[in-house]
């Protein structure tokens, strides 16, 4: 069981380095420690902090759009330093509850990767559609990556099994 609360200034030397990891940079761009606070006090956004039943943290996530009047708010970013321990699905089955019935969100969605199949698998077991490529959009030293976007609407949500 896990628990998402909101972020603190005393938490972003965590979330710094939680997003630098190896095994995370990787999938996820890097912000500095100034961006992280900054968006503690944006009305648009939401960062989190994922904690494990111990208190411990194991991650951080980031929502944007949340005063969107299309009601359409993206997740922009998931990191989970405790790897294999089903944190990462948790998180995001809580943040899809958030988005739909506090934040009363018509849309969810994000952009993943297009090599990182265990996010993109785990988004689709959790009803996420894919919508479509953003073709070699990110340039990652001399490459560049493809991301994939994916969305689950609210009448989508509300029918998947419990």
């Amino acid at each position: 069981m896990i628990l998402l609360r909101p972020t603190e200034v005393d938490d972003l030397s965590f979330v710094v380095a939680a997003e630098q990891r190896d095994e995370n940079s990787v999938f996820v761009m890097q912000w500095t420690y100034d961006q992280h606070r900054a968006a503690l006090y944006g009305t648009d956004l939401a960062h989190l902090i994922i904690e494990d039943e111990s208190d411990q943290r194991v991650g951080f996530i980031l929502l944007a759009g949340l005063e969107s009047p299309h009601q359409s708010i993206e997740f922009r970013r998931i990191v989970v330093t405790e790897k294999g321990r089903g944190y990462g699905q948790e998180a995001v089955q809580q943040v899809q509850r958030f988005a739909f019935t506090r934040l009363s969100a018509h849309r969810l969605w994000l952009d993943v990767k297009e090599t990182n199949r265990r996010a993109r698998y785990i988004y689709a077991k959790l009803g996420f559609r894919e919508e479509g490529v953003l073709r070699e959009c990110l340039k990652t030293g001399d490459t560049f990556e493809s991301l994939v976007v994916m969305s689950i609407l609210s009448h989508e949500y509300f029918q998947l099994p419990t």
